[in-house]
């Protein structure tokens, strides 16, 4: 099981879906066809770091990655709310439009499509507060 973890001082969720890591995290693998703005609003999904890995410390347009500073921590990555509501919203776009090439199921769609909506309300919170919010994965 994948658990996707967004969190800010302004709330946290925890996605549990397999399907929101295959289709939203890793959505860049697949190949599709898209506008080259959803391109880099869906590479910066891609960065999300794994709890086991380390990562160097990188940033793109809104968003950096944050490397453990101890082994009781993991490295995160750290976004504007905007940024990653921007990108889910990509993510979103180009799954839609292109479901059958992605070979995802009408009920994972449904359930992708769920947990963006859970995440874009704790980023709406986030940035109502003023804050900027992290995201990893663990496996």
């Amino acid at each position: 099981m994948v658990h996707v973890n967004v969190g800010s001082p302004a709330g946290a969720y925890s996605v549990g879906s397999t399907a929101f890591y295959r289709y939203v995290v890793r959505l860049g693998d697949f190949g599709l066809p898209m506008h080259a703005a959803d391109r880099d609003a869906i590479d910066m999904l891609a960065a999300i770091p794994n709890a086991f890995v380390d990562e160097d410390e990188y940033s793109g347009n809104g968003w950096r990655i944050v490397p453990a500073t101890s082994y009781e921590d993991w490295p995160v990555l750290e976004a504007t709310p905007a940024r990653l509501r921007d990108a889910l919203e990509a993510a979103r776009r180009v799954l839609w439009a292109n479901a059958g090439s992605a070979g995802i199921s009408a009920r994972e769609i449904t359930t992708v499509d769920d947990e963006i909506e859970n995440v874009l309300s704790v980023l709406a919170r986030a940035e109502a507060a003023g804050f900027s919010v992290n995201v990893t994965y663990v496996s």
